[in-house]
């Protein structure tokens, strides 16, 4: 096998770990430290895997090391860094590099994007590739901040057990979740249009969206409409009113007065904020339909995360390209719900405690999650008795997160059953005699402790009349 890495191919000698490598000088063991080949011998640990390449990736280039037995001491280590592109054929000479030393896994940093392209080739070449969280790879502090000595630390993490995974989805789910966040991108980029839009009117002295429940539905957008194209007559304009917003019409006749404020000027910017808007709905209507063909395959788990309340076509496509529908991934459901950030994130030392904060997760899932949670709050079921429960309490900030790791760990179980559907167990759930028991047997304690006694109001009971 000839190389295709950097460096001149030397002869194969005995005992080497297969093909054509680099000659080890008479240490026995490869490094290359600034820029020279040297030898060292490294750590006797007990190891969690024998043959391992760590490679710290950046945007041009990125450095490897793999770390093999020692050829004079296989209780010993030995090591060796190099450089490659990460183009295609630099990812392929590392590829045979690794071959030559009979490497199987490697292992990278999640680096912005830059991953994505090295970590698909050697997947497609037939490696095992690990991705590993920055934040559990970090470097210890005093030591130097290099990329040669990073991929030598990923590479040292790696073969003692140290790195936990990160989750990465399927290939065919990673075309489908490049759709998916678009088209939530894209909702963000109209909402926040909108935004602008009801702030150019408001700095107009138009008052239009205090009174329009939507000022992009049918009777806000006919007004802004009129208001482009020069009407400025308060009554004429709250007479395009439509449906429930008729009954609003003296409202809409005093937030439209005022309206000789809103120039030529206004009427050009807000005229290019709709027809943004409207650009925006056609490509996210566009993306839709090219979802739905997509995840035509896995209509069932859909159907089923769509049982939940709350969920809709839309939040139920988001999470499961976020997901994918092998629940086989996650353990248990609360490691779906550390992945959607639907989860505490406890920072306590002795006697100190930290913020109670949730953790980040996937941005995208919690985002889904988060709105999931917020429409499901709103139903009469048993997650929104839980939700308004909890927002008494505790606000809704932290009602929304409980809320949705609870429906995180139903999805978990739904999509680990196929066929299963959602089953509510009703408002009524924390309201069951049980429980109301128990909250009268401490009410009574309670009131004991205080040397009162609790009477109960048999007012209307048809057991007392």
């Amino acid at each position: 096998m000839s190389l295709r890495a950097r460096g001149l191919a030397s002869a194969s000698r005995p005992g080497s770990p297969g093909g054509t490598c680099p000659q080890a000088s008479e240490t026995g063991a490869l490094a290359v430290q600034e820029g020279r080949q040297g030898a060292e011998e490294v750590t006797d640990e007990p190891l969690y895997r024998d043959r391992v390449c760590g490679i710290d990736i950046g945007k041009a280039e990125m450095y490897a090391t793999i770390r093999v037995p020692s050829d004079k001491n296989p209780a010993r280590r030995a090591s060796e860094t190099r450089s490659f592109a990460t183009t295609k054929r630099g990812v392929l000479e590392l590829a045979d590099w690794m071959r030559c030393w009979q490497v199987p896994a490697v292992v990278m940093e999640a680096t912005s994007d830059y991953w994505k392209g090295p970590f698909c080739r050697l997947e497609a070449e037939g490696f095992e590739c690990v991705l590993a969280d920055a934040r559990q790879v970090k470097n210890l502090p005093g030591r130097p901040k290099r990329d040669p000595s990073d991929s030598s630390w990923l590479a040292q993490c790696f073969e003692r057990g140290s790195v936990r995974p990160c989750f990465v989805a399927e290939p065919e789910f990673r075309v489908i979740r490049l759709h998916t966040r678009y088209r939530r991108d894209l909702t963000e980029d109209r909402t926040r249009e909108k935004n602008r839009a009801e702030k150019l009117l408001e700095s107009a002295a138009i008052k239009l969206s205090s009174v329009v429940t939507d000022l992009h539905g049918v009777t806000g957008r006919d007004i802004m409409d009129h208001l482009i194209a020069g009407e400025r007559n308060p009554r004429i304009l709250a007479r395009l009113a439509r449906g429930r917003a008729r009954v609003k019409i003296r409202e809409l006749e005093q937030a439209l007065d005022g309206a000789e404020f809103f120039t030529s000027r206004h009427a050009a910017l807000l005229q290019a904020m709709l027809a943004r808007i409207d650009q925006i709905n056609a490509k996210i209507s566009e993306l839709s339909a090219i979802i739905e063909d997509l995840l035509a395959p896995w209509e069932e788990q859909l159907q089923q995360a769509e049982s939940m309340p709350g969920w809709g076509r839309t939040s139920a496509q988001d999470i499961l390209a976020g997901t994918g529908p092998d629940m086989t991934r996650f353990p248990t459901g609360r490691h779906l719900a550390s992945r959607g950030g639907r989860t505490p994130l406890d920072k306590q030392s002795g006697k100190r405690h930290g913020q109670a904060r949730h953790k980040k997760g996937n941005k995208y899932v919690a985002g889904a999650t988060g709105e999931t949670a917020i429409s499901a709050g709103k139903t009469q079921t048993r997650e929104g008795a839980r939700y308004r429960k909890l927002a008494r309490t505790r606000g809704k900030n932290k009602a929304c997160v409980a809320l949705g790791n609870t429906q995180l760990k139903v999805y978990h179980k739904l999509l680990s059953n196929p066929g299963m559907r959602y089953e509510d167990l009703g408002p009524d759930y924390y309201d069951n005699p049980a429980r109301v028991r128990r909250q009268v047997n401490a009410l009574e304690k309670r009131a004991r402790e205080l040397g009162y006694a609790l009477v109960p109001d048999l007012t209307g009971c048809p057991e007392a009349a």
